[in-house]
């Protein structure tokens, strides 16, 4: 057998071959950054200038944002009361889960696309496409929304609604319904502009804003402390208890408060940025989520307790809290907070979408004007004042806030993608890797040589065979007792052998993701008949207690631990933790709405139709050739010694 593994282009004889190589092209992976990666790449790299306390800075600034100040009110009103705290637990713990798979393959792919990225390596690159466009538009209507809400805050520093300077007030352009907000186009391009200087410098603006954030949530807790013991927590001493609203009510209230959690995944689109991502990554996930989780925690815990919860003001809980107990004064650090919290959420909004563009502009999916890095900033600059610019536009002339829902399926469908390829990096890791065609040629000396010598090794064990049978005659009744076999045993072994057990191992991954699918839609859709309810439940829970078992009993792929790069972030509880987090956030985007959905299927569709006739052909994998990857370093050798 040859060394060449084979070539993935979307040429073809015939209809067969026009859709052969269609599909082809969308299940192509690409290779880990590497040595090899990085030498053949005719892009500039980014600056390594991130350490694990920026990391921190930009998870707490992207995740804790202005919504804080008022989910507390709302959530403990309708789903949570007292026990919010128990929601941010449990939608902390659920978000960990994601965390977890996060750390993983940022350590060992430390490259600038985060989840796309992850996704072209293990699944492929139609499914990576997909992942990329929704992240292009989480970030852009994230953005925006988040800009647009910057102003009624800052109003309240300057004594309230209508009192901001003309040119940052909102204005509603006559004869037509649009409300334009200066000050949210303003800003963004004020962040655009710390982007562009450099990704140190914009980390260490980001830790300022954040720093005051979390300044304003300290003395919320540490007052709020204060004025509970003194008043005796009457929001604790209530006739209706703990959970006024039952398991159910603070397993809803888990559900939404489990959005504002969102964020820290930008830790991991800044992958290739960061001086020791081995090491650095795992930890700026860790401990920014691990904050985040304390503070949420901690400020609904005292919050709950100072006012009963159906009391709670839903649009400003916490300073009206303050002010039933005579500390009106408290409103305006409040608002500080808000406002620095809404500053350093945009910035974590714009940060990682360039990088984003400039990942997929270099697999060719985009442009190369998306890839292009400046020699001086080592920022991808072109992609972040485009950016900006769509935001600003955006948010200047658009109120997003009822398209805040398809900012969480891109995140959701980031989240489960990269769970995926954790089971995928465990169990069926990649095995081939990408050349350019340019090398052609070694791979077909280098294959040419593999094939001569297994021929060889085959001829000179058939010689041996032939001799050792005419020298040697047995005799028909000899002494020497037959060998007993195990033919069991040995079926089993035929059975989990490395490749069925790679087989297996695939189509167990696909069927459990298939039967959380179904379990998911089956219990949340409670306008099916009872009946259809009941059985399709069953059928996608016995897929899922099925696939977990099997993947427990088999072994994990040996060349797992030779995938990309090693020494990082290890994944604990593999596959219960990943099959979990799949659940979680599979349940979560079933229950996002019709209207949600809709939206975001017409934004996938113009992504289909631009990867069809753009990103499809200018793929840099649409000539690639593919060999086995244990001859990777042999190849790229025998290259350079032709060469020399």
């Amino acid at each position: 057998m040859g060394l060449l593994t084979g070539s993935v282009n979307d040429g073809g004889n015939g209809n067969r071959g026009v859709w052969g190589g269609c599909v082809r092209g969308l299940v192509r992976r690409k290779q880990v950054d590497s040595v090899h990666a990085r030498s053949d790449s005719k892009h500039h790299q980014l600056a390594k200038d991130l350490t694990i306390p920026h990391l921190i800075a930009i998870g707490v600034g992207s995740t804790i944002g202005a919504g804080v100040y008022i989910l507390v009110g709302t959530v403990a009103r309708e789903h949570s009361g007292p026990a919010l705290t128990l929601s941010f637990l449990i939608a902390g713990i659920a978000s960990a889960f994601s965390a977890f798979c996060y750390a993983e393959l940022a350590s060992r792919c430390p490259s600038a696309g985060s989840a796309y990225h992850y996704s072209y390596i293990c699944v492929g690159e139609g499914v990576a496409w997909l992942i990329g466009w929704a992240l292009i538009l989480e970030y852009t209507i994230g953005g925006s929304a988040v800009a647009r809400g910057i102003s009624p805050n800052l109003a309240l520093l300057f004594g309230g609604e209508g009192s901001l300077p003309v040119f940052l007030a909102r204005h509603q352009i006559p004869g037509i319904d649009v409300v334009v907000d200066p000050c949210a186009a303003i800003l963004v391009f004020i962040v655009t502009g710390l982007l562009c200087v450099g990704i140190k410098e914009s980390t260490v603006a980001q830790a300022i804003v954040t720093s005051a954030n979390v300044c304003a949530m300290l003395f919320v807790i540490i007052a709020g402390s204060y004025v509970g013991f003194k008043t005796g927590w009457v929001g604790y001493v209530l006739p209706t208890g703990y959970l006024p609203f039952g398991a159910d009510g603070m397993l809803a209230g888990a559900a939404t408060v489990f959005f504002a959690f969102i964020g820290f995944d930008s830790v991991a689109s800044t992958a290739e940025e960061v001086k020791n991502p081995q090491r650095d990554l795992p930890w700026g996930i860790g401990a920014a989520l691990s904050i985040c989780c304390a503070l949420y925690m901690l400020v609904s815990a005292v919050i709950v307790g100072l006012v009963p919860y159906y009391a709670m003001d839903p649009d400003t809980p916490i300073s009206s809290a303050f002010a039933s107990n005579g500390m009106q004064w408290a409103s305006y650090i409040i608002a500080v907070g808000a406002v620095t919290a809404l500053c350093s959420t945009l910035m974590g909004s714009i940060l990682p979408q360039p990088r984003i563009l400039m990942a997929m502009a270099r697999d060719g999916l985009l442009p190369s004007f998306f890839s292009d890095v400046n020699k001086r900033t080592q920022v991808p600059v072109k992609g972040t004042i485009v950016t900006g610019i769509v935001a600003a536009v955006l948010s200047f002339f658009m109120d997003v806030s009822q398209l805040a829902g398809m900012v969480s399926v891109g995140t959701l469908l980031a989240f489960t993608m990269v769970a995926i390829s954790v089971l995928i990096l465990r169990y069926v890791p990649p095995d081939e890797v990408p050349l350019p065609p340019s090398l052609q040629g070694t791979i077909d000396s280098v294959s040419l040589q593999y094939s001569q010598s297994s021929g060889l090794i085959n001829r000179k064990s058939l010689d041996d065979h032939v001799g050792a049978s005419k020298d040697s005659v047995q005799p028909l009744l000899g002494k020497k007792s037959a060998q007993v076999g195990y033919p069991i045993i040995k079926q089993v072994q035929d059975i989990f052998n490395e490749e069925n057990r790679r087989k297996i191992a695939g189509w167990t991954i696909m069927f459990t993701c298939l039967g959380i699918f179904l379990l998911t839609y089956a219990a949340s859709n409670l306008g099916l008949p009872r009946f259809l309810r009941f059985c399709v439940c069953g059928v996608g829970g016995a897929l899922l207690l099925c696939g977990l078992i099997v993947l427990t009993s088999i072994d994990q792929d040996d060349g797992r631990h030779s995938f990309g790069h090693t020494g990082g972030f290890t994944c604990p509880f593999v596959p219960l933790l990943p099959i979990a987090c799949i659940l979680i956030n599979v349940y979560l985007l079933i229950n996002l709405g019709t209207s949600t959905w809709v939206r975001v299927s017409v934004w996938l569709l113009i992504g289909a139709i631009v990867y069809a006739f753009y990103g499809r052909k200018n793929s840099s994998l649409r000539h690639a050739v593919y060999v086995p990857a244990a001859h990777v370093d042999e190849i790229y050798r025998s290259s350079t010694d032709s060469l020399a």
